[in-house]
């Protein structure tokens, strides 16, 4: 599949981004999106607009996806004028966004109704990573799919990992996340915990940075707790979303969620609080409070 006609939908910060990608490396592309400034700007490089994804989809080789939640991927895909209404036969669909496990094979297993194909392919690192296709990709889906598409995610991404049955991209975005929020979470507390015991939080940073607890999450926290500066690049909201995403997936997986269920309390305090739209270092405001 040499430079097939792509359809993007979902022109955030990361997608909008991808887009231009995709553009400056010689891609067509068909594109539909909330953010019309990030649509005027693809279409301004050629890209060609459309109003719905059953449009979008019948003028696509590949359907790409970069949105929200696993709900607005079930909306675009089963909608009157859906994705799977306009799907071609041969034609593949990869979202990129952080979705249930459950939900993407139920949505693979429709597209193979039609004759299409279906890549999970959540994503790591940032839009300016996005922009010079730096991306990690965590890919996965039938073998035979992902070969046909690697080329593509090649363009977008420096690291493409393929990991196997479809849903395994989002079961490792999802565990990675866990990991990355829980950390947040726990060292925003650490520094709270020090400010209200007295403790100089740049001593704090130095012991603790000079052994193993030492990582860019820590430096990103140590960041705002100290310094005052937020620049992590991933929302509250976003983090409370994906947190949620991890403990549905374990209670399907019969496996108690303690940590998890702890980490989502207090996105969800956060979120309770007006904190969403706040990187999530910025959680340690909300740790301060408690404990004020």
């Amino acid at each position: 599949m040499k430079h097939p006609v792509i359809g993007f939908i979902g022109l955030g910060l990361m997608g909008g981004n991808m887009a231009e990608c995709l553009q400056d490396n010689g891609y067509d592309l068909v594109v539909m999106g909330r953010n019309k400034q990030a649509v005027a700007a693809a279409t301004a490089r050629g890209a060609k607009e459309v109003s719905s994804a059953k449009e979008l989809a019948e003028a696509s080789d590949i359907v790409m996806l970069c949105v929200t939640t696993s709900e607005v991927v079930e909306s675009l895909i089963y909608g009157d004028d859906g994705i799977l209404a306009g799907i071609r036969e041969g034609a593949i669909v990869i979202d990129f966004g952080t979705s249930i496990p459950e939900s993407t094979r139920k949505i693979g297993a429709d597209l193979a109704t039609k004759g299409a194909g279906m890549i999970d392919a959540p994503l790591g690192r940032t839009p300016v990573h996005a922009k010079d296709g730096l991306l990690n990709i965590m890919a996965s889906g039938d073998e035979n799919i992902f070969e046909e598409v690697k080329p593509v995610l090649e363009v977008l991404g420096e690291n493409v990992f393929y990991l196997g049955a479809l849903g395994a991209g989002h079961v490792t975005k999802l565990i990675n996340n866990f990991m990355g929020m829980t950390t947040v979470c726990t060292m925003s507390q650490a520094f709270a915990v020090a400010e209200r015991a007295g403790v100089d939080g740049q001593q704090l940073f130095d012991i603790m940075s000079a052994g193993p607890s030492n990582s860019p999450f820590m430096q990103f926290c140590k960041k705002y707790a100290v310094d005052g500066v937020s620049d992590l690049g991933f929302s509250i909201a976003n983090a409370s979303k994906d947190i949620g995403y991890f403990v549905e997936m374990m209670q399907h997986m019969d496996m108690r969620a303690e940590i998890a269920e702890g980490t989502a309390s207090n996105l969800r305090a956060a979120l309770d609080a007006g904190m969403g739209d706040g990187n999530v270092p910025e959680i340690f405001d909300l740790f301060l409070k408690k404990h004020a």
